[in-house]
Order: C-alpha cells, then sequence, then structure tokens
C-alpha cells in the first residue's frame, strides 16, 4: 500500500508544480500594458481610436499603433493623445505625423507623386493581368475554333481534285521499277 501512496504523493507534487508553472507563464500576460487614457468627451476618443487604428507602427511595419506595444508605438499613442486633448483636427494630427515620420506612417497616404506608386501600380498590374488573361483566352479560342473547323469542314471540289491529282501522281511513281 504504501508504494500507491508513494505515486499519489509524486503526481501531487508533478501536479502543483505544473499549475505554478502555468500560473506563472500566464500573469505574465496579463501584467501587459493596458493604457488608459482620460477623455473630455467621447467625439475624443473616437477621434483618438480611429486615429491610431489609421497609423502604422513604424518598427512593427505591418501592424498598426493599436495592436502594437513597441517603445516607438506607446510613444506615438501618447503624442495621439497630447494631440487630440489639445483639440487638433484629424487632419492636423495626419499632418504631424506624415511630416515627422513621412507618408509610410498611414496605412492610407496620401495620393501625391511619391506615393503614385502605391495608389496606381496594383490596379494597373491588375487590368494588365486581366488584359492578357482575356487576350490568351480569346486566341486559345480562336484556335480551337480553327481547328474544329479544319477537322470537320469537307474539302472543296478544287481541293478534291488536287488532292486526287497529288496521290494519282505519288502512286505512278511509286508504280515505276527503278
Amino acid at each position: 500500500m504504501k508504494p500507491l501512496n508513494r505515486i499519489r504523493s509524486n503526481r501531487k507534487i508533478s501536479t502543483t508544480l505544473a499549475a505554478l508553472v502555468l500560473t506563472g507563464a500566464l500573469s505574465g500576460v496579463s501584467m501587459a500594458a493596458i493604457d488608459v487614457y482620460q477623455f473630455d468627451n467621447p467625439r475624443q476618443e473616437a477621434q483618438y481610436r480611429a486615429l491610431i487604428e489609421e497609423f502604422r507602427c513604424p518598427k512593427c511595419q505591418n501592424q498598426n499603433l493599436a495592436g502594437s506595444d513597441a517603445p516607438i508605438a506607446q510613444d506615438l499613442k501618447q503624442k495621439t493623445y497630447e494631440l487630440v486633448k489639445d483639440g487638433r483636427s484629424d487632419a492636423e494630427i495626419r499632418q504631424y505625423m506624415y511630416e515627422r515620420y513621412g507618408d509610410f506612417i498611414s496605412y492610407k497616404p496620401p495620393v501625391r507623386p511619391s506615393t503614385w506608386i502605391l495608389w496606381f501600380f496594383p490596379p494597373l498590374l491588375l487590368a494588365l493581368v486581366l488584359l492578357g488573361w482575356f487576350i490568351k483566352h480569346r486566341h486559345s479560342n480562336q484556335r480551337k475554333q480553327l481547328a474544329e473547323a479544319s477537322v470537320f469542314d469537307p474539302l472543296s471540289d478544287t481541293e478534291q481534285q488536287r488532292l486526287q491529282q497529288l496521290l494519282d501522281a505519288k502512286n505512278t511513281e511509286a508504280d515505276k521499277p527503278n
């Protein structure tokens, strides 16, 4: 009976250790910083949320400020908060961010010569791909129609006579002794 108690005791210890490790790991997640900003009215909070969703984290690059915990993202969120609290408009805040971080800061960069490739290349590429597909599809249909026409269309009288002449000429050559 004693070995059975020892096994149960070892299982309890293992289970307790596993629970402690799991609790420690999960507590690290719960300690993540949560930004709590106080706004004067709901309009300011909505403005702030929309802006941090629109601005891209310079470090993470494919993540917006709202979803990034990078130090630069924290600083940008704080600056955005301060500008919103100062009563700045969305356009003024965007202009500030563009001047400081360039057009890359936004998921919606302004249309200007330096960003034309971002705005016009994808639709142009799509149009070229569709045009290429259309041309290829059209030519393959034409080839199919020509192949079907040549297989099923009977020879004209002139073509029949010419074919017969060629076959007769070949047969007479084959009949001649070498």
